[in-house]
């Protein structure tokens, strides 16, 4: 068989990372390094000669339609596994078509093949022990938190996953995006948040009688949700995480009153660049802040810094946006992505949505198998 490279992304997450893997097969050897799953012997068993196959004169036998029959519906019916379900029947058609004296795994002959190997082994290149979601989990998640969240409501919402996230510390591997910020509502940063999460328990409840989630999910994807109803990129963010049992260490969210240097050095023991600092501030176009419509997500936050209303004595213009905002349009570096993003606002919801599933994915622990 001619040399053949397939290049497959790992699903694997963490801190927004992803693992490009790429594995060679040859005439004479494939070896994948990487673990099937074993829930279910007989598909495992199957799955295993497929992939491993060096050649395809003698296809691996079989099973019957009947025997495998439950195991696919175990798969389909699945919330909470592997996320296996299209991808193994795929497979297992794909025994049925050619078990019989046709060819499994030759894979240069056949395009539609190769493809069919491709999307079949996908799901396993996922690390062992961690668990993934469903579609279907994601999507009733989603439909719950809009049935309660509307524009109105969604700069308090994305406030409060800012507040659950920000107190990761890179250096003492604490904080982050846990779920620990319902028991930390009485401090004084988080005054006006438990509002925000009154109203996200009514959709923690109802999501709860198909499937279990974890506030830090739950908040994880209420934000996405939050930009996404006001006008703004449509984030997609992976479920699992668990909750904390115990508060995060207070002191650890970036002070309002912070100037630039120490802003950056702020998120810096966070893990964000300068970039990812100025995008993320742009969360602040929601609200009453003075940034442009309370309820739009749009760029207008960096189109305001850039005109500094503040300097102005006149009506309300000095009230606009907090000491943290003003300090960011004063620095030099700063300054040169706050002109970017007024200029482009996609490379502004771009950038915004790579950086928000990396906040979101910072300091979490992950539910596994």
């Amino acid at each position: 068989m001619t040399s053949l490279a397939l290049e497959m992304t790992s699903f694997r997450n963490y801190n927004g990372i992803g693992n490009l893997i790429t594995l060679s097969s040859s005439s004479s050897h494939f070896w994948p390094q990487f673990k099937i799953p074993s829930k279910i012997p007989q598909i495992s068993y199957f799955v295993a000669q497929a992939i491993k196959a060096k050649s395809a004169t003698t296809p691996p036998r079989s099973p019957s339609m009947n025997a495998l029959l439950p195991f696919m519906y175990s798969y389909m019916s699945c919330t909470t596994a592997y996320a296996f379900s299209g991808n193994v029947i795929g497979l297992l058609l794909n025994f049925f078509l050619y078990g019989n004296g046709g060819t499994v795994c030759n894979l240069s002959n056949s395009l539609g093949r190769r493809q069919l190997m491709y999307m079949s082994t996908i799901p396993f290149l996922i690390p062992p022990g961690i668990a993934v979601s469903s579609t279907s989990d994601l999507l009733h998640v989603k439909e719950e938190i809009r049935n309660v969240l509307s524009k109105g409501k969604a700069a308090g919402v994305l406030r409060l996953v800012f507040h659950d996230a920000g107190t990761f510390d890179i250096n003492e591997k604490t904080g982050g995006m846990n779920g620990s910020i319902v028991n930390e509502l009485d401090r004084p940063e988080n005054k006006g948040l438990k509002k925000s999460v009154k109203i996200l328990e009514k959709a923690k409840a109802q999501i709860e009688v198909q499937c279990p989630v974890s506030w830090a999910d739950v908040i994880a994807v209420a934000g996405a949700e939050a930009v996404s109803i006001c006008e703004g990129p449509t984030i997609s963010v992976q479920l699992g995480r668990m909750d904390s049992l115990v508060p995060d260490p207070e002191g650890k969210l970036p002070e309002e009153s912070l100037d630039a240097p120490a802003l950056k050095q702020c998120f810096q023991n966070k893990g964000f660049s300068v970039q990812e600092l100025v995008a993320l501030s742009g969360a602040h176009t929601l609200g009453g802040k003075g940034f442009g419509n309370p309820t739009v997500f749009d760029n207008s936050y960096f189109k305001i810094l850039l005109e500094k209303p503040w300097l102005s004595s006149a009506g309300m213009s000095s009230m606009i946006g907090l000491p943290s905002d003003r300090a960011l349009a004063d620095d030099d570096e700063c300054l040169r992505w706050i002109s970017k993003y007024a200029d482009n606002q996609e490379l502004f919801f771009d950038d915004f949505k790579n950086v928000y599933i990396k906040l979101v994915n910072t300091g979490a622990k992950w539910r596994t198998i």
